[in-house]
């Protein structure tokens, strides 16, 4: 299935598109600054709007520290609620109501590589590519960022 995807970092736009899917868009709040780890430009939700099909969808992007799971994305729409989540360096899992629809591959420069489980659906799709766009996929392990913390420490 070919995905269309726009995404403007330092506009803090992005739509996800193609034949049989359902437009994603998400937008940063205007007049925000970027920051400069997150392709979308921001982790904030409450400078997030997120549509899915012309719907407002509720999107929540954790922090971001020292975790991989505090690197997380959930959102609510239609009825389910999806949640990506960082499983390695560079990949992350989506799960929709709990149950693992794809990985994703996505290293903030709006390209995404994916695998999608038997049964997702183009809604899935949308979204997943969506949020890993957005977000970017992957993250370090805690003790690797721990290690990174204390060498910066020792002179």
């Amino acid at each position: 299935m070919y995905v269309q995807i726009d995404l403007d970092g330092p506009a803090g736009t992005l739509r996800v598109s193609g034949h049989g899917l359902p437009t994603v868009e998400l937008v940063r709040a205007p007049g925000t600054d970027p920051d400069a780890h997150t392709p979308i430009g921001t982790r904030k939700a409450a400078l997030l709007r997120l549509t899915v099909d012309g719907e407002p969808a509720a999107v929540r992007p954790a922090r971001g520290r020292l975790l991989r799971r505090s690197y997380r994305v959930d959102v609510r729409t239609g009825g389910s609620r999806y949640r990506l989540v960082p499983t390695s360096y560079d990949s992350s899992r989506l799960t929709r109501d709990g149950r693992r629809t794809g990985s994703l591959i996505c290293s903030g420069d709006g390209r995404v590589i994916d695998t999608w489980e038997d049964g997702a659906t183009p809604r899935d799709i949308a979204v997943g590519t969506a949020l890993a766009a957005a977000f970017g996929t992957g993250a370090a392990p805690w003790f690797e960022t721990v290690g990174d913390i204390v060498s910066e420490l020792i002179p």
